[in-house]
């Protein structure tokens, strides 16, 4: 036996696996073990022996799982020497294989005992060796099914798309338009009001007064004009009868004029005195959000020179504006796309304006281009675009960056999109897995949009129309694979 191992180890310097290297055995095969571990390493080596072969592993890595096994389990007494002879005979015919030779019975060996030879192990019948392969062909034969899209075909708009910050419509800072006492306020600091809703009241007493003693006075005149009237006509009878003075028929003219006007000013101090008194109620000019108030109750408001302090701040949110600046590079592309041609204020009301949130992929809100600069700011190469939409739910507040997509004016028609999970990337750029019409995954570098198309992300070039992209189980497919093509669609994905 050590003859035959030592025989072996030489010959198998001079043969090489398929892996490049040679295939060296090992000087002494058996060592002393329980015949029930030498039965077990006999079934292991033989199930991981016709596994390799069967799968297409290779003999040299048969081998060597066989040598492994039986090194590591073998037996050296009397009572299983039948078992060490069927392992040799199965090791000289598996490498008689290996050497390109036909399997042929190794000669007789003496027992350890001097006993008589014995006759080797016969060779396992192939309904034997076929039956354990049958398992491992069919798991390494079973064709994966993999789930595929074909491209969607639509009409896109290019866009671009920015950051931009939202700002207020309408900031307005409430003052006292009057001077007195802050009596009360009518609003919790941060609370929504609507138009004309009263946030603040100012000590009303003398403004009342004033406005009584206005409509008084127009009282005043109104009686003079009247008494101004009965003396002219009296008056102009007596001088027509030569019993009074042309001087005293000048004095009742005078006298009527003077309540005429006595009247029309009597009339704006009570308009005055009306305003006043009015002012006494600081309204909501717009419906909006209240800041907090900068003020308390029982202070003097509205008094003293300069500018007067404020009470509140209002801040409208619906509609809002958003504000976002062009790039040189972005501003003439659109240019061109819409042929030089400026667009007039009307154009600008169909220009539509897409924003989202930062933390968003979608454009729920929606709106249209209010203001374009006339010119491009020298310092930062870039243009200023405005937009104004609707903000019902608030959502958007003054200052808050948000993402801006504006229409390059360019619409690209018949494009292909595929589900943007389906795309990868690699330090050569994004790729697809096909299945080509040999149902055969082939690996394929692309050219896509930048942004998702709702989920979608348009290949602007690398694909066809009627191919297969593989969009699940992408961990499972490799370029070069059969697979059978299970077609879904692309709107589920």
């Amino acid at each position: 036996m050590p003859s035959r191992s030592i025989e072996m180890q030489d010959a198998g310097r001079a043969v090489h696996g398929e892996g490049g290297g040679s295939v060296h055995l090992p000087r002494v095969l058996l060592g002393k073990a329980c015949f029930a571990a030498m039965a077990a390493a006999m079934r292991t080596a033989e199930r991981i022996r016709t596994t390799l072969l069967a799968s297409g592993a290779g003999r040299r890595f048969a081998v060597v799982a066989l040598m492994a096994a039986m090194s590591s389990a073998a037996c050296g007494s009397a009572s299983a020497q039948g078992s060490v002879n069927r392992v040799e005979g199965e090791l000289d015919q598996l490498w008689n294989k290996l050497r390109g030779h036909k399997s042929a019975p190794p000669p007789a060996k003496q027992s350890p005992a001097g006993g008589a030879p014995q006759a080797p192990a016969a060779p396992a019948s192939p309904a034997q060796t076929a039956a354990p392969a049958a398992p491992s062909q069919k798991a390494a034969g079973a064709t994966p099914e993999i789930p595929v899209v074909q491209p969607k075909v639509e009409t896109v708009t290019d866009y671009v798309e920015i950051t931009g910050t939202a700002a207020s419509t309408n900031i307005v800072k409430l003052i006292a338009r009057v001077e007195g006492y802050l009596e009360k306020i009518h609003f919790a600091d941060g609370a929504s009001v609507k138009e004309d809703d009263l946030l603040f009241t100012i000590q009303q007493d003398q403004y009342k007064a004033q406005l009584q003693q206005a409509k008084a006075q127009l009282m005043t005149q109104q009686a003079a004009l009247v008494h101004a009237q009965t003396e002219l006509v009296r008056y102009t009878e007596l001088f027509h009868r030569n019993a009074a003075s042309a001087t005293e028929v000048d004095q009742w003219v005078y006298q009527k004029a003077a309540a005429e006007a006595g009247i029309l000013s009597a009339q704006g101090q009570i308009e005055v005195a009306q305003l006043n008194l009015d002012y006494t109620e600081v309204r909501a000019p717009f419906a909006g959000v209240m800041g907090k108030h900068l003020v308390d109750p029982h202070n003097v408001v509205g008094g003293g020179g300069g500018q007067p302090a404020a009470l509140a701040e209002i801040t409208q949110l619906d509609p809002i504006y958003v504000n976002a600046t062009l790039s040189e590079q972005q501003a003439l592309g659109i240019r061109a796309n819409i042929n030089q041609r400026r667009l007039t204020p009307a154009d600008l009301l169909k220009v539509p304006v897409d924003v989202g949130l930062q933390n968003g992929t979608d454009y729920p809100y929606h709106g249209h281009i209010e203001y374009v600069a006339p010119q491009f700011d020298p310092t930062t190469g870039t243009i200023e675009v405005r937009g104004i939409l609707r903000n019902p739910d608030r959502n958007l507040l003054p200052g808050l960056f948000v993402r801006v997509r504006l229409p390059k004016g360019h619409v690209a028609h018949g494009a292909l999109l595929v589900p943007a999970r389906t795309i990868s990337e690699d330090q050569s750029g994004l790729y697809l897995m096909i299945v080509n019409k040999d149902d055969v995954v082939e690996q394929r570098y692309v050219q896509a949009a930048q942004r998702p198309v709702g989920g979608l992300r348009v290949i602007s070039s690398g694909l066809e129309p009627d191919e297969l992209v593989v969009t699940g189980d992408l961990w499972r497919v490799s370029p070069g694979m059969k697979v059978i093509p299970k077609l879904t669609s692309a709107d589920a994905q």
